[in-house]
């Protein structure tokens, strides 16, 4: 296979994302019509692949005033045939009106790619757990205020029908859409938005602490419902990657008043007696049973109660209906708020099976056998070969796509509670070994079919942004085994008994343990890296884990050394949150390094551990970078000194960046469209407008 016709050319990002979306939209396919397709005659059927000349303010997608005026009709509405059938599977919700009384009064009105689509059939997905390799399957039905297209540039509407903001990126006006509603039927209006903010996110009943994402510069922002359907955000400080936040996140910044308050202790006195009624402490609790306490709603229960299976209503295009040891069942949203240019409400799928499976070769198994409609995240290259020989047998494509944010690191962690490796760990000898210790040019070609660029790890993807030079991509990135020795041995690290692995200062064999999942990296690549350090005297016990079971030693400092892909660096995840630039340099989904330093930092110094004076620039550089906008010149100093300084330091030692991954569909999946990137970093399939996709009969 040659990389060259794999890999694009080494453009910058935003070049190869347009060449990307062009050469995406040649190779659609002319509208292939099919039986059960739901047609409206009043509008003509405007697809990607057959626009009829008539285009929108934004990529693929209209508000239904602008559609209209364009098309020269009056859109009628349609439902999925089987939509009360599924409602009544909804727990909880009433009886359905009419389709046309369940769409806002403006809906959001999307070109499908290639044809107007089916209703009916179940989407199969595969996943770990409750919250393992589940992100993937959640984007198929994430919404959120905006989202950035499918050329990955441009941001357009969702849920927000426009946006404004003021001069100095201070204030953000958000327009909702006039008669949006809640899965149940309650509107949705900006009341919800505030309650969001204002009785989860602050209220330290829901949250001790606020979390630092929703914090700028330390201070809460302002959230007003200036009317219904208008809402504004205030910012202490110029925050003007806020956009991106919600054009990729997975936190969703509304929550159903309507529905939440009756466990809220603010709006229901008798909220603490409820609590006590099911045998919890207070209406904090208890309110966390439903909302979860999180903004991710799919943790740890998800839109269900444990007491009785209530659902929690939702914007998203399905709801889940029941939640078990195996998997997720959902089923649409009967009030989901986005029609095609038929007039056909959609999804046009009706149910998506989530079903937990957490051996590769099992998930595997069922991939090439045919019973999965779509996957791509914990699918790697590794797995490329197989499931290429096997297409025709399962009926489905597997693609290569670009895989942002997939440099995976080695982070040797420089708080650890182990003070003899605590002291090993900070000697930047000793990091700097470890990186010239790896073969990457092997690891290209074993693990990862010679696709990728060896190069080493930043806090920010160097495809998405223009300021990471050559010279930083390959720093100590050269396999010289010789010259790690020398590094340690100058540390005074030496093999005094001749059995090939060097002792600690403290007489201990040096043995360092690596807990990993294999959502995180390929196992193989570990392997290597074991056999990498040996050849140097270190003995790396390998040692597999739940990604829920990683998560947790990672983020209580329990792991000697992490690894993972290096997510959340893509230019719009590093706009409005730097936790990849700042201790733990990642998240709670992906811990990095520097525990102690962050616990030192949020504690105001009375716990954990004093950070070195490189840290904290970082903390002053990252601050300034989220208040500029990105790609304008003052953030490409701030972006290139916190490189510098990130490179400098090898907190995290990258392997193999500017990799591809698959991306497999079963060949049934209508409106499929080869993806541009593969990444976390722009939430999966959600600029890939899934809601349209259809099952074939």
């Amino acid at each position: 296979m040659n990389k060259r016709t794999t890999l694009l050319n080494r453009v910058s990002w935003r070049t190869r994302m347009g060449v990307l979306a062009s050469a995406a939209l040649l190779s659609c396919a002319l509208p292939m019509g099919g039986g059960g397709q739901v047609m409206a005659a009043e509008c003509p059927a405007v697809t990607v692949a057959d626009d009829k000349g008539i285009t929108g303010a934004y990529p693929y997608q209209f508000e239904i005033a602008e559609f209209q005026e364009k098309a020269e009709c009056t859109l009628s509405f349609s439902e999925n045939p089987a939509i009360a059938e599924l409602n009544a599977q909804i727990n909880g919700n009433p009886e359905l009106p009419p389709v046309a009384e369940r769409l806002p009064e403006e809906p959001l009105v999307y070109a499908p790619y290639n044809e107007i689509g089916a209703y009916g059939g179940t989407l199969v997905g595969l996943s770990k757990g409750t919250e393992s390799g589940t992100s993937d399957l959640l984007s198929i039905r994430h919404v959120n205020l905006v989202r950035y297209s499918d050329d990955l540039l441009t941001i357009v509407p969702d849920v927000a029908k426009s946006w404004q903001w003021n001069d100095d990126y201070t204030e953000l006006t958000m327009t909702l859409r006039k008669g949006h509603k809640w899965s149940d039927g309650a509107p949705f209006t900006a009341e919800d938005i505030v309650f969001w903010y204002e009785d989860l996110i602050l209220d330290p009943n829901v949250y001790e602490k606020t979390s630092d994402r929703w914090l700028f510069a330390g201070e809460p922002m302002k959230v007003e419902a200036v009317d219904e359907i208008t809402v504004k955000f205030i910012f202490p400080v110029p925050t003007p990657g806020i956009i991106n936040r919600f054009a990729v996140d997975y936190g969703q910044p509304f929550q159903p008043k309507h529905f939440l308050m009756q466990f809220h202790g603010k709006y229901n006195e008798n909220a603490d007696a409820l609590a006590a009624e099911k045998g919890l402490a207070d209406w904090g609790e208890l309110l966390a049973k439903y909302y979860g306490g999180s903004d991710w709603k799919d943790i740890p229960t998800p839109l269900l109660s444990e007491f009785d299976d209530v659902v929690v209503p939702t914007l998203e295009s399905h709801i889940v209906i029941a939640d078990t040891s195996t998997g997720r069942e959902l089923v649409a949203n009967p009030y989901f708020h986005i029609v095609d240019t038929a007039g056909n409400q959609l999804p046009y799928i009706s149910e998506i099976s989530e079903q937990y499976v957490k051996d590769v070769e099992v998930s595997n198994l069922k991939i090439t056998n045919g019973e999965v409609t779509y996957k791509q995240q914990a699918l790697f290259i590794e797995n490329f070969p197989l499931l290429k020989e096997n297409e025709a047998k399962g009926n489905y494509t597997v693609d290569l796509a670009p895989a942002f944010g997939q440099n995976i690191f080695y982070a040797f962690n420089t708080t650890v509670k182990d003070e003899v490796l605590r002291e090993i760990f900070n000697d930047i000898r000793f990091r700097q070994a470890m990186a010239l210790a790896m073969n990457r040019d092997e690891m290209n070609e074993i693990v990862f079919l010679g696709q990728g660029v060896p190069m080493q790890s930043m806090p920010v993807e160097p495809l998405t942004v223009g300021f990471v030079t050559d010279e930083q991509k390959n720093y100590f990135i050269d396999y010289d085994p010789e010259r790690a020795k020398q590094l340690l041995a100058e540390m005074g690290l030496t093999d005094a008994n001749g059995d090939t692995i060097l002792e600690r200062p403290d007489g201990k064999p040096f043995i360092i343990r690596l807990l990993y999942s294999n959502q995180g990296a390929p196992v193989r690549l570990h392997e290597l890296t074991r056999d990498y350090l040996a050849d140097v005297g270190i003995r790396l016990d390998l040692k597999e884990v739940s990604s829920d079971e990683y998560r947790a030693a990672g983020n209580n400092n329990d792991l000697e050394v992490t690894t993972w892909k290096n997510d959340g660096v893509a230019a719009p995840a590093i706009s409005q949150d730097v936790t990849a630039m700042i201790p733990p340099f990642g998240d709670y989904f992906n811990p990095g390094n520097g525990f102690g330093w962050a616990a030192w930092k949020t504690s105001g110094g009375t716990e954990g551990i004093e950070p070195p004076e490189d840290v904290m620039k970082l903390y002053e550089l990252a601050e300034k970078f989220i208040q500029v906008p990105l790609g304008t010149e003052e953030s490409d100093r701030l972006g290139g000194e916190i490189v510098d300084i990130h490179i400098k330091n090898l907190w995290k030692i990258g392997t193999v960046g500017e990799v591809v991954d698959p991306v497999m569909h079963r060949n049934d999946l209508g409106n499929f469209r080869k993806f541009t990137a593969k990444t976390y970093d722009y939430y999966w399939t959600y600029p890939f407008r899934p809601k349209q996709w259809f099952l074939k009969q």
